[in-house]
């Protein structure tokens, strides 16, 4: 049978496009499973942000702008946020409450702002920062954004919610968060959750975009059993919300118990809810721990999908 030489090149054209563009699909799934099995990956979080799955809790035991890691002294504190990034951690989760705001600035100077992701929150409360007038939302990110050296924030967080009504008792404070957004001051607004009710507040509050969650399976400084966080997350996750995972380690508790940390580190990455976890670390060699930990968390789920 013969063929014209146009219907040739023509047919020719079109296997050449197929192989170009099964060899583009092979290069992206091969990144993406890539990413799968790298504990230090860009991940989705929320609509429209992208964060390391690990980050840096600098918030260690706070309060009043102190923290475990400030009471061990500048130079090793900056250390530590110097020694995440270099380790591929991107995500720095600090606080008016934590004191953290002027060490993150200083350390992460002169790094490309679009290569990290800063987390800030506004404590309401009476106690806790010294401050008797705390201002409101908009005047403090203002503040915040001085503290930090920074031109945005990537996520601003009201602090602590425990009430289960909290979205009607803080609707002024979201209304400026929300302003601050539409301005690009910040890139997403949320809460940091510290009751089950509060969770399931954030779950249907069409306002969040991240939330922060204290969450291991062990019930220690969590807000309930593992039984009944889990179906909150996955529905704030389903909802299209970032979920930050806190006190992974139990506030440190779970420190030299190596079975119960890798249990907690499983539980986070098997939840398929919980994008990324911050964890304070105080000492490098909890850094290089934990990435470690998280790593064979990976491989074992990714095992698992193939069996």
């Amino acid at each position: 049978m013969k063929i014209k030489r146009r219907e040739f090149l023509g047919a020719a054209a079109v296997a050449g496009a197929t192989v170009a563009g099964s060899g583009v699909s092979a290069v992206a799934a091969g990144a993406k499973d890539a990413d799968a099995l790298n504990p230090v990956a860009m991940v989705p979080f929320g609509k429209n942000l992208k964060v390391t799955r690990i980050g840096f809790g600098t918030g260690m035991r706070a309060w009043r702008r102190t923290s475990n890691q400030i009471k061990l002294g500048k130079e090793h504190f900056e250390n530590l946020f110097r020694y995440c990034y270099d380790k591929g951690i991107r995500l720095f989760d600090t606080a008016d409450l934590y004191g953290s705001h002027g060490y993150a600035a200083r350390s992460l100077k002169g790094k490309p702002r679009d290569s990290y992701s800063l987390v800030s929150k506004i404590w309401w409360r009476k106690d806790g920062v010294p401050d008797e007038d705390k201002g409101d939302a908009d005047v403090v990110v203002k503040r915040f954004l001085k503290e930090l050296q920074t031109d945005y924030i990537d996520v601003v967080h009201l602090h602590c919610m425990t009430d289960p009504k909290w979205p009607e008792n803080h609707r002024k404070q979201m209304d400026l968060l929300e302003d601050l957004k539409q301005k690009g001051l910040i890139r997403a607004h949320g809460v940091s959750c510290h009751s089950l009710g509060a969770m399931e507040a954030a779950a249907k509050e069409p306002w969040v975009d991240a939330v922060n969650i204290r969450v291991n399976p062990f019930h220690t400084k969590t807000d309930g059993k593992a039984e009944k966080i889990l179906p909150v997350i996955k529905n704030i996750h389903a909802a299209g919300k970032g979920v930050i995972g806190m006190k992974i380690i139990g506030e440190g508790q779970f420190t030299g118990d190596s079975q119960k940390i890798d249990d907690s580190v499983k539980f986070a990455v098997d939840s398929g809810a919980v994008d990324c976890m911050i964890v304070g670390f105080e000492q490098t060699a909890q850094i290089d721990d934990f990435i470690g930990r998280v790593k064979k968390a990976l491989a074992k789920k990714a095992k698992k999908k193939t069996v």
